[in-house]
């Protein structure tokens, strides 16, 4: 039977790109997403033998339903990015809602687990299986004003270690990503509103400017590929150096 791979948050942005990338390789991709209407449309445009499924990945049971729709579909699932997530507006800690920070740790951590609870079980059956989880640089540093989105993507990395180690030896690879920050249509339009300054990112990022989501799920597609066959419980980190960046902004050259 051939390959399928699944693609939460997948009508737009990293999970749209990264759809695209894995139909080159894959025969089908499953395209989930809140707005079920984008993920049919998404479908549509990868062609024949792909699908897209409405689903609220903080459901449990419109879950299980999607990956019953799949299962009965296509009979397996071999790949599972996770990509569904919220990014909640920057606000200092004692001005946040204890409703907000629940929220998005619902949608990007818990979402994240449910999803990969409700799949992995096919994978572990056949022993075989690549997850991607689509943590962030917010894990691996402190950004002031946003503590609930950093908590949620460290608790993914957490987690894909966790996974990766029970699971290694049946068959089934989890990894992580951390992106840096990607030009997307959500960034381009609070570029508009001018709640965020774009060149003072790309001014912090040592490659001087925002990746490009197609470069994101070209790493995503490596982490599930032959060729990372070795590799679990990773995390790895697209950020065009901003992690590594030890020293004051003027020091980079131009």
């Amino acid at each position: 039977m051939s390959a399928v791979a699944l693609v939460t948050g997948g009508a737009q942005g990293i999970g749209w790109a990264t759809a695209r990338r894995l139909a080159r390789d894959i025969p089908h991709v499953v395209v989930i997403d809140l707005d079920g209407q984008a993920a049919v449309a998404r479908a549509k445009e990868l062609g024949p033998g792909h699908l897209g499924i409405e689903a609220d990945v903080t459901d449990t049971e419109q879950v299980s339903a999607m990956v019953e729709r799949v299962m009965a579909a296509f009979g397996r699932i071999d790949v599972l990015i996770n990509n569904a997530g919220i990014a909640e507006q920057p606000g200092e800690t004692l001005g946040q809602s204890g409703e907000g920070f629940e929220q998005v740790l619902r949608v990007n951590l818990c979402g994240t687990f449910l999803v990969t609870q409700a799949v992995a079980g096919e994978m572990l059956a056949r022993r075989q299986g690549a997850i991607v989880n689509l943590s962030s640089i917010a894990a691996l540093g402190g950004i002031p004003t946003r503590n609930a989105y950093g908590a949620a993507k460290a608790g993914i990395l957490g987690m894909t270690r966790s996974m990766a180690c029970e699971w290694a030896r049946h068959g089934v690879r989890v990894n992580a990503i951390a992106p840096g920050y990607v030009r997307t249509t959500l960034i381009d339009e609070l570029e508009r509103r001018g709640t965020i300054d774009t060149a003072a990112l790309e001014a912090r990022t040592p490659m001087g400017r925002l990746a490009d989501p197609a470069e994101i799920a070209e790493a995503i597609a490596f982490l599930t590929s032959p060729q990372a066959s070795f590799i679990t419980g990773s995390v790895l980190v697209a950020d065009g150096g901003w992690s590594a960046l030890g020293a004051p902004e003027a020091s980079l050259q131009t």
